[in-house]
C-alpha cells in the first residue's frame, strides 16, 4: 500500500517571531539586529581532555577542542564550545547533526565517549548591532565588556531568568548566539523585543 501521509513543513520555534524580529531591526536602523538562526545542529560530547579520544575526536572535526574555560574554536562552518573541563557542545549547519555524531563516534573508536545530539533542544537567536551588548546586559549579569567577554568567548549562564548559552562571535559584528532552549525561546524573544525598544526610532 501506498504511503500516503502528507509531508508537514519543519517550523521552527520562533517561526511565529520572524516578521517581529525583522520589524525591531529595521525600525532600530540596524542598531540592534534580531534574527532566529534555526535547526543548527548541536551535537553535545564528553569525554577526557587528556585521553587519547580527545585528539582523534579534534581530528576528525578539523579543530583542537578548547581546553580553556569558556573559549569557542572555529573551523569552517563548525563552532565548538567549552561548557565544562569534559564537555563540549559541537555547533553546525542545519541537518548535519547524524554526520557530526558518526564522525565523533568514528573517531573516538573503544575509547569512552558520550556523543547526543541535542539540536531539538534549543534554538539559536541573533543578536548584533552597535547596542547588541547593551541590549543584553538589560538582562544578564555578565560582563559584557569587550574586555571581559570579547570574541571568542561563550559562557552558561541567565538572560531574562532563562539559562541560555551566550557566545560571542568572532566575526567582525557578528554579535552574539544565544542559544536558549524551545520551551523558553518565545518568552526570551518577547523579552529581547520589549528590551530593544528603547533603540527603535520614533519617526
Amino acid at each position: 500500500m501506498a504511503d500516503t501521509a502528507l509531508s508537514v513543513p519543519r517550523r521552527s520555534p520562533l517561526a511565529g517571531a520572524a516578521d517581529r524580529l525583522a520589524a525591531t531591526t529595521r525600525a532600530s536602523g540596524g542598531t540592534i539586529r534580531l534574527a532566529e538562526l534555526p535547526f543548527l545542529a548541536q551535537v553535545n560530547v564528553r569525554l577526557d581532555p587528556k585521553g587519547a579520544a580527545a585528539d582523534a575526536v579534534g581530528l576528525a572535526l578539523g579543530l583542537s577542542l578548547p581546553v580553556e574555560p569558556n573559549t569557542v574554536v572555529l573551523s569552517g562552518e563548525l563552532t565548538v564550545l567549552w561548557l565544562g573541563p569534559d564537555e563540549w557542545l559541537v555547533v553546525g549547519p542545519p541537518d548535519t547533526q547524524r554526520d557530526l555524531e558518526q564522525r565523533i563516534r568514528a573517531a573516538a573508536g573503544d575509547e569512552h565517549v558520550a556523543v547526543t545530539d541535542v539540536s531539538a533542544q534549543r534554538t539559536t537567536l541573533l543578536v548584533s548591532g552597535a547596542r547588541a551588548r547593551d541590549l543584553l546586559a538589560h538582562g544578564c549579569a555578565l560582563d559584557l565588556h569587550p574586555r571581559a567577554f570579547g570574541a571568542g568567548r561563550c559562557a552558561q549562564t541567565m538572560l531574562a531568568r532563562a539559562q541560555v548559552v551566550l557566545v560571542a562571535r568572532d566575526e567582525p559584528g557578528a554579535g552574539f548566539w544565544v542559544l536558549v532552549r524551545s520551551s523558553f525561546a518565545g518568552y526570551l524573544t518577547d523579552w529581547l523585543l520589549d528590551a530593544a525598544a528603547e533603540y527603535v526610532r520614533s519617526d
